[in-house]
């Protein structure tokens, strides 16, 4: 198991475990992940994997950069040692379509299938969230079917509401505060995915097994509200 390490302007360092998105790179991460979970240095702030890499993040007036690296090499050594976590299994209640998902056709008018089709298989899934990032909380998730896939949209919109369930190319996810986005939408969760009131802020987090399930208009808000009393 190797690794390649760089720095990430001055207080950072990147570990690299390949240029390619495959599930023995993504294991490498995984356990390299765990191993630093596990064993932080103390002069680590975080660290934040992605799909090939891990951001390690450090104190600049508590490690120099050879040092910190010349820990990591060493730390790194044992992560072929170490079992990759058990996945947390999360389900996430989807309602398709409408209001919730105003590009559910045209995903399945592009992959020649009805709304109905779509649906069954995006609910079907077998899921891994691969990584969190491009806004607080988001999972870019992968194994989506290819038969659903679907191009972003030419023009992003402005303005996409929390909890919305989006498709980009073979990949799906949530968007989990309202931002700018130019995924395909196909339906939204009531289920809160960042909770910056909480000290672990994101639901998710890489390696989780996810399992999107279909609900109803009337089930959506009925969640909405039962969970809206109980934040209150």
């Amino acid at each position: 198991m190797s690794f390649t390490f760089t720095p990430l302007g001055d207080q950072a360092i990147m570990i690299e475990a390949g240029n390619e998105i495959t599930e023995e790179v993504q294991q490498q991460i995984r356990k390299a992940a765990a191993l630093l979970e596990g064993r932080p240095p103390v002069w680590m702030v975080e660290s934040i994997p992605a799909f090939t890499t891990i951001a390690v993040f450090y104190n600049p007036l508590a490690v120099l950069y050879d040092e910190a690296k010349s820990a990591l090499e060493e730390l790194l050594q044992h992560a072929s040692e170490v079992p990759v976590p058990e996945p947390r299994i999360v389900e996430i209640p989807v309602c398709y379509g409408g209001e919730f998902g105003p590009d559910l056709e045209f995903v399945a008018q592009h992959n020649g299938l009805t709304a109905e089709e779509v649906v069954a298989i995006h609910s079907a899934g077998d899921y891994a969230v691969s990584m969190i990032g491009f806004a607080p909380g988001f999972p870019f998730i992968s194994g989506m079917s290819e038969k659903i896939a679907a191009p972003r949209r030419e023009s992003p919109r402005l303005r996409i509401p929390e909890r919305t369930v989006g498709i980009a190319g073979i990949q799906t996810g949530v968007y989990p505060i309202e931002t700018p986005g130019g995924w395909q939408l196909i339906g939204r969760t009531p289920l809160r995915l960042f909770r910056p009131e909480q000290e672990m802020p994101s639901l998710l987090k890489a390696g989780d097994t996810i399992k999107f399930r279909q609900i109803s208009e009337q089930e959506y808000y009925e969640w909405e509200e039962h969970h809206d009393a109980e934040d209150s």
